[in-house]
């Protein structure tokens, strides 16, 4: 287990009055993980999650895959190109709910504040140390150890004391790491890191900003805010922010929910119909079994594709009675991609929404945020 810490600066008088506790907790190669974990033959072995046809999509890659540049939303042909010993495994999500659901009791022993992204991760507000363990570095030790020992995977964690650092902490020592980023040492931390770390920003994002002279969170940094708005429109406020490590969000466990879904950034931009197919098939299954958990009644069914000059395009379907079934939704998510293809340009985000609830079931401490990134 590693753990790293930001050098010590002075305190960034921007930040917020009593400062939180944040832990970020987010799986290793989650799905691929758990294929390795049930099949012994695959442990050590690069392992891509998703479709090997000619057509297909990579939803989640192994370490051992992504050493050869596999990522997900990679097409199938092209993993296979950079990998060819790299083996394929069909999408089984019950097994990977079913984990998810031992992950989330794992949180909420320690906090009600529980606010899940995904599947595999989720914020934790543990400024009201519950069981006296001592700190948030010790709980975060805790939680990957109880996971580890409950289902043989291993989890990153980030600490910090707001959620944008946080996130950023539990990518910076995967896998199986631990980073903590004190108080006073956001700025400082932020602005070492690679453009491409920020959540957000994509690839084509980042050749922007490299033609504006942006690689790193010091160039952004030294960028005003009305410059800011003027190259990147309303997304400039939340750069500004960024680049100085401030984030006064908090961990939302008891959101009142006005929608179910899910959304994912691709690490390239997709733009053939077979990908996004095979791509929206992977988010009516996650989402679905949101819908599902919560025994939820919707109406109106959305999809929302991001393009990669930044542009969002959405596009709604309402009935008259709630979606009926799985089937039903899948149907009429398929029904809206369809009559958008081909699309005017590459994307790097879709999402999935169901709205006009109905009625609900809620779980204390399961409430999700309408649209949640899914891998």
């Amino acid at each position: 287990m590693a753990e790293n810490a930001a050098n010590p600066v002075d305190e960034n008088a921007d930040e917020a009055p009593g400062l939180r506790k944040i832990i970020h907790v987010d799986m290793d190669a989650f799905f691929a993980s758990v294929e390795q974990r049930d099949n012994p033959e695959l442990r050590g072995k690069p392992v891509a999650v998703g479709g090997s046809s000619g057509r297909g999509v990579v939803a989640a890659a192994s370490y051992e895959a992504r050493k050869f540049g596999v990522k997900s939303a990679m097409p199938s042909v092209t993993a296979k190109r950079k990998c060819p010993d790299l083996i394929f495994v069909k999408s089984r999500f019950d097994a990977y709910r079913e984990v998810s659901a031992q992950i989330r009791e794992i949180f909420l022993y320690h906090t009600p504040h529980v606010e899940p992204l995904s599947l595999d991760e989720a914020f934790l507000d543990v400024t009201e140390d519950i069981h006296g363990i001592g700190s948030a570095t010790a709980i975060a030790q805790a939680i990957r150890k109880a996971i580890r020992e409950t289902t043989q995977l291993t989890a990153s964690a980030g600490v910090s004391y707001n959620k944008f650092l946080a996130k950023l902490a539990s990518d910076q020592n995967k896998p199986d790491g631990l980073c903590v980023i004190r108080p006073g040492q956001g700025a400082e931390f932020v602005q070492s890191l690679p453009i491409r770390r920020f959540h957000g920003i994509g690839p084509k994002g980042a050749e922007k900003m490299a033609r504006l002279g942006i690689e790193t969170g010091a160039d952004l940094a030294g960028k005003d805010l009305q410059w800011l708005r003027a190259h990147f429109g309303s997304f400039g406020d939340y750069l500004f922010k960024a680049a100085r490590g401030i984030d006064h969000r908090p961990v939302r466990a008891n959101r009142i929910r006005k929608s179910i879904g899910g959304e994912r950034t691709f690490s390239e931009d997709i733009s053939s119909g077979s990908a996004l197919r095979e791509t929206l098939d992977n988010i009516i299954e996650i989402v679905w079994g949101r819908i599902a958990d919560k025994q939820a009644k919707g109406r109106t069914v959305t999809l929302k594709v991001k393009f990669n000059d930044f542009q969002i395009m959405t596009r709604a379907r309402s009935l008259d009675a709630p979606v009926a079934d799985r089937a039903q939704f899948a149907a009429i998510a398929h029904e809206i991609l369809e009559a958008e293809l081909p699309l005017a340009m590459p994307i790097r985000l879709m999402g999935l929404t169901l709205s006009n609830l109905e009625r609900e079931k809620e779980s204390k401490g399961k409430r999700e945020d309408p649209q949640l990134p899914l891998l």
